[in-house]
């Protein structure tokens, strides 16, 4: 048992906003109550005081790389959930670029065998969309959903063709799984580094323009309409895009987006050569990121996911044009985002719920606060002031734009099934 003594408790789902007790008794919420409420016979169990806190909901993270197999150089699934469990997330879904990619269901077993072994937050593995994510036969995904994935996804490239999207979400709506598209028109983006405009030309790196992405979500909403399936558009970054998502969902498609702390912090003209600012989709202009934050306030963002890519110190430590895409998110993700509630740009409610309900809708499964629901509960402070190095993090990996920045509010504790495997 564990019980959380005197925290503001704030629930998305439920719209709860209280001063509340919360019972924990093994993996299940066995009872919540205003503070001194709960039944007696709790007496024995170990306190958590929450004081000046915020109870949360377990957060989910619907896109993060935790590199292994094959790649454990940067990144385990131990170093992995321990870094994200110091964010605050209970549970992240692992994208399939693996080596071997996880196309079939022995690596999702594999990734699952040392999620448990890790004993940090969940690992929701989703597989790929094409055998070896090579975009040329549809993958093993009815076996890879009986072995445990959540999604199915060709990350770090789209699925290459319309005819082959098209089959996989056939396939997936069967199943009632999403597809999360990594939307990027390769012939557009080819040989670029970071996005077209002013800065890429005075820095003299090649530029992908935002329509890259764009014309890709569209391809993929008209698909959505045709088959009827869950699409859900991975770390979208231009306006464009965005619209053609609210396109989407007025028509009633089953549409869904996610949108990175990065991509709502930085712009293009913040980059440096400096391969820490080299991520894909590439830091975008100043209104889309205005678009961005729009549309994370009124509803058309789904989630925020942190796209959290590890990089071993010498494949990122190289010239610009040469450096892998990809930043760390993880432990950094909850006070960016809190930046924006400080800022007056979103509610603290609304910020939850693109960690928590957002996300759990996209994948289609719930996440409250409520007797017999699954004790996972993040717990945060939003005053608590603390600087971030790059040298304390949990992650093998040191690819973060974020090293000395100040912050104000952080994750104290992160709780699943019943048990605390963070505590700041």
């Amino acid at each position: 048992m564990l019980l959380i003594k005197n925290g503001r408790v704030l629930d998305p789902a439920s719209k709860t906003d209280a001063a509340q007790d919360i019972l924990l008794d093994g993996e299940k919420i066995a009872e919540l109550a205003a503070p001194g409420r709960l039944a007696a016979d709790h007496k024995n169990a170990p306190v958590f005081d929450a004081t000046d806190l915020i109870v949360a909901p377990g957060f989910i993270d619907l896109h993060a790389h935790l590199r292994e197999p094959g790649q454990e150089s940067s990144e385990t699934i131990e170093t992995g959930t321990r870094a994200a469990a110091r964010g605050g997330f209970t549970a992240v879904c692992c994208m399939p670029n693996t080596k071997p990619v996880n196309d079939n269901a022995s690596v999702t077993r594999f990734i699952l065998d040392r999620a448990k072994t890790a004993a940090g937050c969940r690992v929701w593995p989703i597989g790929a969309a094409s055998v070896g994510s090579k975009g040329e036969a549809i993958a093993e995904i009815a076996a890879m959903k009986e072995a445990g994935i959540v999604a199915v996804s060709d990350d770090g490239k789209p699925i290459a063709t319309a005819k082959l999207t098209r089959q996989v979400m056939e396939y997936c709506r069967s199943l009632d799984i999403p597809v999360i598209e990594h939307s990027e028109d390769v012939s557009l983006a080819a040989g670029a580094v970071m996005r077209e405009g002013v800065t890429s030309s005075r820095l003299g790196l090649r530029g992908m323009p935002a329509a890259a992405e764009s014309v890709c979500v569209a391809r993929d909403v008209q698909l959505a309409e045709l088959t009827g399936a869950r699409l859900h558009v991975a770390h979208l970054s231009a306006r464009a895009s965005l619209e053609q998502v609210r396109f989407a969902k007025q028509r009633g498609l089953h549409v869904t987006c996610e949108v990175t702390p990065h991509h709502f912090t930085l712009i293009d003209e913040d980059v440096q050569y400096d391969s820490r600012y080299k991520m894909n989709p590439p830091l975008a202009a100043r209104e889309d990121r205005e678009a961005l934050l729009a549309g994370l306030a009124d509803g058309a963002v789904d989630a925020i996911a942190t796209d959290h890519a590890p990089h071993e110190p010498a494949l990122k430590d190289v010239e610009f044009d040469k450096a892998p895409f990809g930043i760390l998110g993880f432990e950094t993700a909850l006070a960016l985002s809190l930046e924006l509630v400080h800022s007056g740009r979103l509610s603290l409610m609304r910020m939850i719920e693109l960690f928590t309900t957002g996300p759990a809708r996209v994948l289609g499964i719930e996440r409250k606060i409520a007797p017999d629901q699954p004790a996972d509960l993040t717990i945060f402070s939003t005053t608590r002031e603390w600087t971030f190095d790059l040298k304390q993090s949990s992650s093998k990996s040191r690819n973060s734009p974020f090293d000395a920045r100040r912050f104000k509010g952080a994750p104290i504790a992160t709780i699943v099934a019943g048990r605390i495997i963070h505590r700041a």
